[in-house]
């Protein structure tokens, strides 16, 4: 699936927070936020490579442990590598930017960038060196590790 860095995102109208301890628990709201496409990349499509701050790497390794945003049952195989060969990805990630808007990356976008030589947008790389970790590792559900979450969100606990 493709889509071109820092288009608005409208892949999903609604977005949604699973549990990362239970992997049950979900939480669903429709964003209020500008939602902005990174790493969103499809064989034969070009795409920006070059290198990476090796912080900014380790920092959205962190975050992807902490943060599982709209996890589909489907997965999705890296069309970039040989047939039967790529990782499978089945999520997304959000990262904060300024007020009011967030970035949007498919979950296989490590893969991307270590693998493939992806080089996300400056903004981008800057938004998750912003991320305050020790905040969003003390997160616990029902809370979780993302700001601007609608008081009246949907908040399914079975």
């Amino acid at each position: 699936m493709f889509f071109e860095d820092l288009t608005v995102y409208d892949y999903l109208a609604e977005d949604s927070f699973t549990d990362g301890e239970s992997g049950f628990y979900g939480l669903w709201y429709r964003p209020t936020y500008v939602r902005l496409n990174v790493g969103w990349l499809e064989v034969g499509r070009p795409y920006s490579t070059g290198p990476v701050p090796g912080v900014f790497l380790e920092k959205l390794k962190a975050i992807q442990k902490l943060q599982r945003m709209n996890v589909c049952l489907g997965v999705h195989e890296c069309d970039l590598c040989p047939p039967g060969e790529g990782p499978e990805g089945n999520g997304e990630v959000r990262i904060p930017g300024a007020p009011g808007l967030a970035y949007a990356a498919p979950s296989l976008i490590i893969h991307y960038i270590t693998e493939h030589g992806y080089q996300p947008p400056e903004a981008f790389v800057d938004a998750v060196l912003a991320v305050d970790l020790d905040e969003w590792s003390a997160a616990r559900w029902p809370d979780v590790p993302f700001p601007w979450i609608p008081d009246d969100a949907e908040r399914l606990l079975e």
